[in-house]
């Protein structure tokens, strides 16, 4: 938040500010969603006070995670411009089999994913039948340098409706050198990639597609969660039936406006604030 810059290897750096809330990809994007006027289920592995929260926010919750189980927490370093962020994982390395199950019972319209995938070839075909029974998915691997090197991954990206990935991740999954050569990468081999460009807004390819919208200007006070909040947004653009422009355009300013206080959660927008 109000940290000068992030620390390297071996150094302190002091911030007076330090927030204490709940978060994940997962949560923010639902929460997100919940906050644009439709419904949302979230299916994951919750401490009390991330359930007692969503349902807050009129999120219906799954809770996969069991007594005694310890959940995900991740200590976020950021400034105004740029994060860092170090993930006790918990029992998120167990839920992946739990997911499975829960999908295979799931009544939705679209399921968005928002972990890296431990064997990318079982998820292939969970994506493919949850599109035989008309469910359409999304997914958001965050940062995994394992998944990087999985050459099964390009199967998985290539079943997937829709691929979310930052400029860092585009370069990382793809094994391009650059974002160009990346986004070049994605428009091949992608079914849809929706790039998240930070400040300079959002890029969605295809193999006959190359849409980009701009960011709107913010007085950012943490960028923690923008690119889930992101998702949300384009998500609801998606699922309402609006343009593919509008769907950037929402994601842009729902991303944007979660900028303006600290964690991911307490600045996501509402409907009204948004169209």
């Amino acid at each position: 938040m109000d940290m000068p810059r992030l620390p390297g290897p071996g150094e302190e750096v002091k911030t007076k500010s330090f927030a204490r809330t709940v978060g994940g990809g997962a949560v923010i994007t639902s929460v997100a969603f919940a906050r644009l006027g439709l419904r949302a289920q979230i299916v994951s592995a919750l401490g009390a006070e991330a359930v007692a929260r969503l349902r807050e926010e009129r999120v219906r919750v799954t809770n996969l995670r069991r007594p005694g189980e310890p959940h995900a927490i991740t200590a976020a370093l950021s400034t105004r411009r740029d994060r860092s962020f170090a993930t006790f994982v918990g029992v998120n390395d167990l839920l992946e089999p739990r997911y499975r199950r829960a999908l295979a019972r799931a009544n939705a319209r679209h399921v968005h994913l928002t972990f890296p995938p431990g064997d990318p070839l079982l998820w292939v075909g969970v994506v493919e039948r949850l599109r035989k029974k008309g469910v359409t998915t999304s997914w958001d691997f965050g940062w995994d340098d394992r998944l990087a090197r999985d050459r099964r991954l390009a199967s998985l990206a290539a079943s997937v409706d829709y691929l979310f990935l930052n400029e860092k991740e585009a370069p990382l999954y793809s094994g391009a050198r650059g974002l160009e050569a990346a986004i070049g990468f994605w428009k091949a081999h992608a079914r849809n990639a929706v790039i998240k460009l930070g400040p300079r807004g959002s890029r969605w390819v295809a193999k006959s597609l190359d849409l980009r919208a701009p960011a709107p200007r913010v007085a950012a006070i943490d960028t923690t969660g923008a690119g889930d909040a992101f998702d949300g947004g384009f998500l609801f653009g998606l699922l309402s039936g609006r343009s593919r422009l509008d769907c950037l355009r929402l994601g842009n300013r729902v991303g944007a406006l979660s900028t303006r206080s600290a964690g991911g959660v307490d600045a996501l927008p509402r409907r009204k604030d948004v169209l």
